[in-house]
């Protein structure tokens, strides 16, 4: 079965700030990024002008720069970079998978049962901690010293798969329009409980958090509560009793997938936060639950993987795209789940 451990890593932290701003019919001429700056509490002009640069201050729905001057009714769009984190970050040696590197971004391929980031509870022992190791061992000890490991998303402790690092603010700056604009490529894979209906669908329902439990998010259908969340999926496999889909996010919430599939009750496999790690579909033989139980074990987390990761680079300009296999753990309970298959096919025929 998985940690029983609270998932205090995963709380929303902020990557980047969105700030929207109506400009007052008496307000004379001054330049944005100066309007800004008094406008908008703990931001420092530098960032302010740096978020002009990357294209991110938009007037009207139209990108401006640092010297354009305000008018009365104007509509200022920013997205911004968060500030540095409080937490130092210790270089520690944990296995690392590089995918893709070079002078802006870093793409790691994260193994299941590491934390992304350091916070409370978890200070030491995470993908940050490794990468300040990475960085002294490959002749950039300047990215530790002078701040590193830009974050623009996240996946799961218990999640594996691919994840985008900016190596420079500038570069954590424009990725993090990229993802409020929704235009990142993110696919994954899950297996799913029971026969997913549909060959494909969306499921869609504002997300927050659970009102009984905080460890636990909630979709909430009509709206009243949570942000608005979207998921599309599509069947890849059917083993009956479990589904392996793969789904793409328009939105990235936090637990985004888990919440949408237990909502349309289908929880991922062995997903104990979500209740997944329940025999919930199958038969009543003692035989089968011992299969099931032998599954949790080879893989023993929920069963999600980012897969793909598509975006416009920072600094090029230019569409790129990657791609990862799915890890051991995944890909042993799926052969076992094929295999079962199989036999319950040729069995049904005699």
């Amino acid at each position: 079965m998985t940690d029983e451990r609270p998932e205090i890593q995963e709380e929303p932290i902020e990557l980047y700030e969105h700030h929207r701003v109506e400009v007052d019919p008496g307000q004379e001429p001054v330049r944005v990024d100066k309007f800004l700056f008094n406008k908008i509490q703990n931001a420092s002009r530098n960032k302010i002008q740096q978020a002009a640069k990357a294209g991110n201050i938009l007037v009207n729905e139209k990108a401006v720069k640092s010297n354009y001057k305000v008018k009365p009714g104007d509509v200022i769009s920013v997205v911004m970079s968060y500030p540095p984190r409080e937490v130092d970050i210790n270089p520690e040696q944990i296995p690392l998978t590089i995918v893709y590197e070079d002078d802006d971004v870093i793409i790691v391929n994260k193994q299941a049962g590491l934390v992304v980031h350091p916070g409370h509870g978890n200070y030491t022992g995470t993908l940050l901690n490794s990468l300040a190791f990475y960085f002294e061992q490959s002749g950039q000890k300047d990215k530790v010293e002078n701040g590193f490991g830009y974050l623009v998303h996240r996946i799961d402790k218990d999640t594996s798969g691919l994840l985008l690092i900016a190596k420079n603010e500038m570069a954590q700056t424009k990725l993090a329009k990229q993802f409020f604009d929704h235009t990142i490529e993110r696919s994954y894979v899950a297996l799913v409980w029971g026969d997913v209906e549909k060959d494909e669908g969306i499921i869609s329902g504002h997300i927050g958090r659970s009102l009984k439990d905080r460890r636990v998010m909630t979709v909430f259908p009509d709206g009243e509560y949570g942000k608005e969340a979207v998921s599309h999926y599509r069947v890849l496999q059917r083993f009956g009793y479990l589904t392996m889909v793969e789904c793409k996010l328009e939105t990235g919430r936090t637990h985004q997938i888990r919440a949408h599939f237990k909502y349309l009750g289908h929880p991922l496999f062995n997903d104990a936060r979500y209740g997944g790690d329940q025999i919930l579909k199958g038969t009543t033989f003692t035989k089968y639950k011992q299969f099931v139980l032998n599954s949790f074990k080879l893989l023993p987390r929920q069963a999600l993987h980012a897969r793909s990761l598509g975006f416009v680079h920072p600094t090029t300009g230019k569409n790129v795209f990657f791609d990862s296999e799915l890890p051991d753990d995944m890909a042993a309970a799926i052969d076992k789940w094929e295999k079962y298959t199989s036999n319950r096919l040729r069995e049904d025929e005699y």
